[in-house]
């Protein structure tokens, strides 16, 4: 399991002084690339090999500004061709749940515009990260 921390700026709330919903998948995208990041996949877009094929974000417990976060990510499953990331969103200190989202990563080549069979390393490597989902 991977860990990112964030702290919630003034802008990612709302009018009613939440995190604004869609703060929650900038929030995701960081922790996906810096989980990918610990793996050896920079985010070069000369090297980069995976595309977005669906996000989903539950909404559990109202963040607030200024608050620290920290997103714990984990591999819920690993396909032929994608794998799934799942993310736990809590708040800092007291590990309650704010949200729980979810991914799915396809690996693709940008020149042929398909998608591709995993490569075995990085299969390997998304399995010791393996969780089964909650």
């Amino acid at each position: 399991m991977h860990e990112t921390q964030v702290t919630v700026r003034f802008g990612e709330t709302d009018a009613l002084g939440h995190i604004n919903n869609t703060s929650y998948f900038i929030y995701l995208e960081e922790a996906r690339i810096r989980f990918l990041e610990t793996l050896g996949y920079g985010a070069d877009a000369k090297n980069w090999n995976f595309i977005l094929a669906s996000a989903k974000c539950d909404f559990v417990n109202q963040g607030y500004f200024n608050q620290r976060l920290v997103v714990k990510t984990y591999v819920s499953k690993i396909g032929t061709k994608s794998f799934q990331l799942d993310h736990d969103i809590i708040l800092e200190g007291t590990n309650e749940l704010i949200a729980h989202g979810s991914v799915a990563m396809v690996y693709f080549n940008f020149e042929t515009q398909k998608s591709e069979p995993l490569p075995e390393l990085m299969r390997e490597e998304l399995s010791e990260h393996f969780v089964l989902s909650k």
